[in-house]
Parts: structure tokens; sequence; C-alpha cells
């Protein structure tokens, strides 16, 4: 802590560094009140530690407990308040001791009776082992059985079943069942029609004609499409209008079976 000369020359030297200076300026009142603030300062902070320092002392006071003070026989017995009394353990609990089985067996002596019936004694193990359980006692008899066999007559025997014939896989000419297009042959007249390009023929007054012939397969498509006519033209345009058209054909049957078959289909047209 600094002394009263220590201020007093702290003061001298502040009026030498504001001599002919306004001394209305802030700084020269913060270092003419510089020690009192300090001061203040310390004396603030003692007591903020006295204050902590003494609080547990003071809430230990309010806490303490009390206790009675009783004279007995002359003198002080001292017993706290809270004090818990003692437990007692609970007495230990004796089991009565475990009673002894002891095995017996019941005795029973029949009451006589006049012409008691008489009972058959059970047969022996032996015995139910070899035999069947019945109600009656039966005598079992051995069956003697003969077996004879079937006399079969020779040379006599199922009829041997005739191999089906394959037909050939070559394409016909002449079947049972003609191959058809689904919808009927009017169907795909109407599809040739529609799909027939007559952009190069139009004008030219002709009556053109050729017939087609392609061959239906087994599973309904077609293959081969050739057209015979005498314009090569109108052959070529006859063909692609044939494949075309989409659909597939019923295929023609002979002997029962699916065949390769020949089928021709003329196509005549007038261009003006």
């Amino acid at each position: 802590m600094k002394n009263y000369s220590t201020f007093a020359q702290e003061d001298r030297l502040t009026e030498l560094l504001f001599e002919n200076r306004n001394k209305n300026y802030g700084a020269y009142a913060l270092r003419k009140e510089h020690g009192a603030v300090q001061q203040k300062a310390m004396f603030i902070g003692i007591a903020i530690f006295a204050a902590i320092s003494l609080t547990p002392l003071v809430i230990n006071s309010f806490m303490h407990k009390d206790v009675n003070v009783t004279s007995d026989k002359g003198g002080f017995d001292l017993t706290p308040i809270d004090e818990v009394p003692e437990v007692q353990p609970p007495a230990e609990i004796v089991k009565p001791p475990a009673e002894t089985q002891v095995s017996t067996v019941k005795i029973e002596v029949p009451t006589p009776t006049k012409n008691p019936p008489v009972e058959t004694p059970p047969p022996s193990v032996s015995e139910i082992n070899n035999t069947n359980i019945g109600l009656d006692n039966i005598k079992g008899e051995d069956k003697v059985t003969s077996y004879v066999p079937p006399v079969t007559a020779p040379n006599v025997g199922v009829a041997p079943v005739a191999p089906v014939a394959l037909v050939s896989n070559e394409p016909v000419t002449v079947v049972d069942v003609e191959a058809g297009f689904a919808g009927g042959i009017n169907s795909f007249r109407t599809k040739v029609v529609q799909n027939f390009n007559a952009d190069k023929f139009d004008g030219s007054g002709d009556l053109m004609r050729t017939t087609v012939t392609f061959i239906v397969e087994k599973d309904g498509t077609i293959s081969n499409i050739k057209a015979n006519g005498k314009d090569a033209a109108f052959n070529a345009e006859a063909e692609k209008t044939i494949k075309k058209i989409k659909g597939n054909w019923t295929p023609a049957k002979l002997k029962g079976q699916n065949v390769r078959s020949y089928f021709k289909f003329p196509i005549s047209m007038q261009f003006e």
C-alpha cells in the first residue's frame, strides 16, 4: 500500500504535468482520483473476501442440532435427538422335525361264502406272446392252402399295334385339310389390296395379273414367296406385298399330321 508521501509526490507530479494546461480535461481528473479509487477497490476486495470466508461458519451455526441435556441420578445424559434406536434381530424360527415315511401293506381276508366260484388263474407271459388275445380260449388249427398258377395258352397275346408312318418333311400339293389364313382368305385378300403400292402403275390403263406361290410351314409361317407373271415390276411388288402382311396361317394336315404345303394366290389389278 502506498504511504502518504508517495501520494504527495504523485500530486506534485500531476500538477507539473498539467501546469499551464486545461485541467478540466479528463486525464487530470483521473490522475487526481487515482489514489482514492485504489483505496476503495482494496477495501471492497477485503470485504468480499471476508464475506466468502464467513459464509460457511454462518451456515454451520444455523444447521447445528440441539442436544437434550437432562440430569439423571445427579449426572448429565447427552442424547442426540436424531439417534436411531438399535434394531433387535428377529428370533430364530425352529422347524419341527420331518415325519419319517413308513411303508405299509394292506392285508384283507376274504369273507367266507358258500360254494365260492372257481377262478381261473391268468395265463403266463409266454402263452400271451405266442397266441392272440380274445374273449374265449379257442384252439387253433393249421390251415393248408394250395396255390395253382393260371395256365396261359401258347401263342396267345396282344396284337401288336402298327407304328404310325411319319409324313415326309417335303412340301406337298395334295393334302387332307388345306392351309388357311387366320381370319379367312377374304381377310388375306383385303390386306393384299391395302398394302399393294400402285404408284408405279397408275395411269398405264393396263390389266396386270400374276400368281404368287409360297409354302405354308408347320408352325404357320410362310416361306419361298415367288410371283409368276408377265410383268417383272408387278411380280416384285406382289412378292413385297405378301411379305408385309402380318398374321399366321393354319398349316395343312395329311393323315392327321401338320405338313408343309404349297399355296397359290392369284392377283389381278386394273390401273387407270
